[in-house]
C-alpha cells in the first residue's frame, strides 16, 4: 500500500546487525538514519513580547554594547542565567527536605 503526497525516507535500509555494528566500529550511521522529522523541542523557539521601561531598554543597550552583543542576547543570557539559578536552589530544596 502506497500513501500518497508522503516524502519517502531517502535512507538506506540495512539489517539490525550490520547498523549494529557498523556504529560499533566507529563507522558512521548517518545514511542510514531517516533524520527528515527530527525535532529538537527544547531549542524550539516563540515570539513574545515585552515592554520594558525606556530606562531598562537604555540600560540594557549600554550593558549590551559594553559586552558586544545584540540586546536580545543579553536579554535571552541574563533569562537563561537567572532560570538556571532558580532551579538549582529549586533542586537543593527537594534534597534537603
Amino acid at each position: 500500500m502506497t500513501i500518497p503526497n508522503m516524502k519517502r525516507s531517502k535512507a538506506k535500509q540495512i539489517p539490525a546487525e550490520q547498523f549494529d555494528k557498523k556504529f560499533d566500529s566507529g563507522r558512521s550511521v548517518a545514511e542510514h538514519l531517516d533524520l527528515s522529522g527530527i525535532r529538537r523541542p527544547v531549542f524550539e523557539q516563540k515570539r513574545v513580547n515585552v515592554d520594558f521601561p525606556v530606562w531598562m531598554i537604555d540600560s540594557l543597550d549600554r550593558e549590551a554594547r559594553r559586552v558586544g552583543v545584540p540586546r536580545q542576547a543579553l536579554i535571552k543570557l541574563w533569562i537563561a542565567e537567572r532560570l538556571e539559578k532558580a532551579h538549582a536552589k529549586g533542586r537543593q530544596k527537594r534534597s534537603a527536605g
